[in-house]
């Protein structure tokens, strides 16, 4: 039988451990107390249990307190962290323990406090609070306490009975006795290999190579900080393939200090292996002993490094610390690690492995040698097939170094270039393209290094000037390669699309649209990419209507098993842009997610920034707010990794329907600041169009009609542009501004001509409900609420009903009101749409119905036990009276009768008898 995961548990294997602390807190809930020592090595998750725990202890009253190795001689250093939060109640205490306190806080001067009266104040504080509410008492470090506070807490621990106190003291393991030896220990081993396996891969943006996997995972043994920090501190070429020295993880001094000591004592043989070993990726033994064969190394050499505990030859070459094979390479001369590569190089078979073989003899390389290059070249050629942006780009940078002859080195420089900017390394992209300025170049090779400049441009500022010079490289290459015209006038609309109305003079959308008209025609069989250019085009130089053809077979292109990989990588985001400019969400929705799933697998993160947004966004307009936060977070974590300046699309999107307005006001106003300096105007259209639905959601509709009627206009020829029509008629219509959104209207019907999705005719029914009356009105509500049903788009049916609700009680009509408000505001709950839930029961309650607030927080229904105390309190029944009849203490009756309130929100027994 399945074990049921305890739905509080958030730290990946460690579902023991958090339920035996989360026990602990619900034990001193009702009245109990215990004391606890977290025990194990260093990075083994202590504190993230703290850090658990301490989110987990709602309605406690939690101190924290941390040993810090440079206060470890100052007496009684970590008891005043732990006192101070506690010190308004220091007049109640005994007048010994006071004085106690007060002397060893130097708040009075005395002879040195008695140690055992200091710990009698402690506790009489402790559990004086806990009156009130449970104390959980969380010490971190405590191998780094003074003495004297270590002695504190291990006398108060030894002494919790009935106090309503948890203390957990984090302690690392050492050789040194501890003072808090024979209290309740909670040790902490290492993750299971499957657990550690999910770890490692969270903790990587790009693919991760199968072997290198592998070792990480042996290397960490279960460790999750080491699990974590070593595919951070690695390349992602690293972790694509092992293409990359392992020295790229900054170690501190004193850790390198003492494994270089320990290594000094080694034979140099031993030395030699062990520096083999580090300069394998994968730990494979048998490569180890070939490899060491090559040198001369004897099999005995193993023997000291696994006396020392350093060295494990089994199955898999590992070492004991997760750190030590970065340690090992580091120490290392250029020359020894020369030598190591060689013999490893030797010992790779060319024929199973050439990827590793040809890396093996690059990194052996003194000086330039063609042979490795070209060699170096086919390996990228491999990777890219694979999808390994950032090996062959790890490849193609290792090739650029080894060859000698300029015209080659130029060509190879600029391919490396680009594999570079598409795995999200834009400054070596950048150093890679001045490489290739320092040779020779004809004129195709210069237009080359001009749209890389642009690309790079593009990739990380995403502002006004990109679009101007990748349409100027587009130019540029008219008349030298059609297909790289065709590709990069695409990259100049969508760099456009981004500027928005901020682009640079000459770099508009219209610029580039009316560009592409004369550009030279793709051939007798167009790619996908050109339909969707041509589509796209169209759009600003002949109007929505004429461009819907061309943007269908684009879109049913894209959606297609027949488009390649790299059309779906560079512009997959595009092509579900261009769906929503014909209202086709649901393919819209495929192709984001597939450009995701393969941005993803392949590491091409700039690619995957985009997409991530683009699918981020219509995850929330299809009410997926789980899957938006992901993909909102993972942007952020790209933007971080790769340095790209790209606005939150998605997280705007998302704040503007979640409706909660504090967080969202916040986002809103920092990236219109930042969109307007950086030259993204679309992210600044974006933001006025999550205002008005925002807004809309508050009923604050004179501030929702400036924002819906400035994001109208911005660029009026975008989707974005039509989403902010559809808030602009209703704000209108809420503001008595008819004519206003009855011209909002007609340019909406414009928008949606000739398009025939539930999508596009839902919304133009409900928009056209809001300015109808009578029959009419309610027949076009119906028509929204039908055809919106048949989509994805579960806020916008949630908001149709709303709206159908709101106009029925308008018209006296109660009963049939009430039906449609509670099945809106019962959407709106299970979406999370905040702000559109209370206006939803605020109408209720208009219509004579109670119904309680709820919000994303809240809304969970009652427990079992929870529903039975709420009943007996509705009887009359106190709380010894609940307590008595459920077997509880009042207290925890008390407790759980502040998360009913909360979660029905209420505040009193009157109101919950309501």
């Amino acid at each position: 039988m399945s074990r049921q995961r305890d739905p509080r548990i958030r730290l990946r294997g460690r579902e023991h451990e958090c339920a035996a602390l989360y026990a602990y807190v619900e034990a001193a809930r009702s009245g109990d107390s215990q004391a606890v020592v977290l025990r194990g090595e260093a990075g083994i998750g202590k504190t993230a249990l703290l850090d658990y725990l301490a989110a987990h202890s709602t309605g406690c009253r939690v101190i924290r307190a941390v040993g810090i190795e440079s206060e470890m001689e100052l007496p009684f250093a970590a008891v005043h962290q732990l006192s101070q939060p506690l010190l308004d109640g220091l007049g109640q205490l005994p007048l010994p323990q006071r004085e106690a306190l007060e002397t060893a806080f130097g708040l009075s001067s005395g002879q040195p406090p008695d140690r055992f009266f200091v710990g009698l104040a402690l506790l009489s504080q402790l559990s004086g609070h806990a009156e009130a509410r449970p104390v959980v008492c969380l010490v971190d470090d405590a191998q780094w306490l003074d003495r004297s506070s270590a002695q504190v807490l291990s006398f108060i621990a030894r002494r919790l009975h009935a106090e309503s106190v948890v203390i957990v003291l984090a302690e690392r393991d050492g050789d040194a006795p501890s003072e808090f030896e024979g209290l309740p220990e909670l040790r902490l081993h290492g993750l299971s290999n499957d657990d550690a396996g999910e770890l490692v891969t969270s903790a990587t943006l790009g693919p991760l190579d199968t072997l290198v996997r592998g070792r990480i995972i042996a290397e960490a043994r279960g460790n999750p900080l080491a699990l974590l920090e070593l595919p951070r501190g690695r390349s992602s070429a690293a972790l694509a393939g092992g293409f990359s020295v392992p020295d790229r993880l900054p170690l501190p001094s004193r850790i390198e200090a003492s494994y270089r000591r320990r290594l000094e004592l080694l034979p140099s043989a031993t030395q030699q292996l062990l520096l083999v070993a580090a300069a394998d990726p994968v730990g494979d033994p048998h490569l180890l002993w070939r490899a060491a064969s090559e040198l001369g190394i004897p099999v005995e050499a193993a023997a000291p490094a696994e006396a020392d505990d350093l060295l494990e030859i089994a199955a898999r070459v590992g070492f004991r610390h997760p750190l030590l094979r970065s340690a090992i390479y580091r120490a290392a001369s250029p020359t020894e690690r020369r030598s190591a590569h060689r013999a490893l190089g030797a010992a790779t078979d060319p024929e199973i492995d050439p990827d590793r073989h040809a890396w093996h003899r690059a990194q052996a390389s003194l000086g330039p040698d063609d042979d490795v290059a070209a060699e170096l070249e086919r390996s990228a050629g491999r990777a890219q097939a694979r999808g390994g942006l950032a090996a062959a780009a790890a490849f193609l940078q290792r090739s650029v170094a080894l060859t000698q002859e300029p015209t080659r080195r130029a060509d190879r420089a600029l391919a490396a270039a680009q594999a570079s900017l598409h795995a999200g390394a834009f400054d070596a992209a950048l150093g890679l393209v001045a490489a290739a300025e320092a040779g020779p170049l004809d004129d195709l090779g210069r237009a080359r290094v001009d749209r890389l400049h642009a690309e790079v441009a593009f990739a990380q500022n995403r502002g006004r000037e990109a679009p101007l010079l990748l349409l100027q490289a587009a130019g540029k290459f008219e008349t030298l390669d059609v297909r790289l015209s065709r590709d990069t006038y695409l990259d100049a609309w969508a760099a456009a699309l981004f500027a928005g109305r901020l682009a640079a003079e000459g770099g508009s959308l219209l610029d580039v649209s009316r560009a592409v008209a004369t550009a030279p025609a793709p051939g007798d069989r167009p790619l996908p990419r050109d339909l969707l250019l041509e589509g796209l085009a169209l759009v600003f130089t002949d109007g929505r209507p004429a461009a819907v053809p061309a943007l269908r077979r684009a879109v049913a292109a894209f959606a297609s098993g027949d488009v390649s990989e790299d059309e779906v990588l560079r512009w997959g985001w595009l092509a579900s842009r261009a769906a929503n400019l014909i209202w086709d969400y649901d393919r819209g929705l495929e192709i984001g997610m597939a450009a995701v799933r393969l941005a993803r697998s392949s590491g091409a993160l700039e690619a995957l920034a985009v997409v991530d947004n683009a699918s981020g966004q219509a995850a929330a307009a299809g009410g997926d707010f789980a899957s938006a936060t992901l993909l909102v977070a993972e942007v952020e974590t790209l933007k971080e990794a790769t340095g790209t300046r790209i606005a939150p699309h998605a997280a705007l999107a998302l704040a503007g329907i979640r409706g909660r307005e504090a967080g969202a006001s916040e986002l809103i106003a920092r990236v219109t600041a930042d969109a307007t300096v950086g030259g993204q105007g679309t992210a600044v259209q974006y933001a006025c169009w999550a205002t008005s639905v925002l807004m809309n959601g508050l009923a604050r509709y004179e501030e929702a009609l400036a924002a819906a009627v400035e994001a109208s206009e911005h660029t009026p020829e975008l989707h974005v542009a039509s989403w902010a029509l559809n808030e602009l008629i209703e704000a209108a219509t809420r503001t008595d501004r008819a004519e206003l959104g009855r011209d909002a209207l007609r340019r909406l019907g414009e928008h949606i001509e000739t398009c025939d999705t539930d999508w596009a005719l839902g919304i133009h029914a409900r928009s056209s409900a809001l300015l109808s009356e009578g029959g009419t009105a309610e027949s076009l509500y119906r028509e929204a609420i039908d055809r919106l049903s048949r989509t994805q788009l579960r806020p916008e049916l949630a908001r149709a009903h709303l709206l159908f609700g709101e106009w029925l009680r308008r018209q006296r009509r109660r009963v049939d009101a009430r039906e449609q408000l509670r099945t809106a505001h019962d959407m709106l709950i299970t979406i999370g749409m905040e702000g559109f839930a209370e206006r939803a029961r605020r109408e209720l309650l208009a219509t004579g119905e109670k119904v309680r607030r709820a919000t994303v927080e809240t809304r969970d229904r009652l427990t079992a036990q929870e529903a039975q105390i709420a009943q007996l309190a509705t009887e009359g029944l106190t709380n010894p009276e609940i307590g008595a009849r459920l077997f509880l203490s009042a207290r925890t009756v008390e407790w759980h009768l502040g998360k009913v309130f909360a979660k029905l929100g209420v505040s009193s027994r009157r109101e919950l008898n309501a």
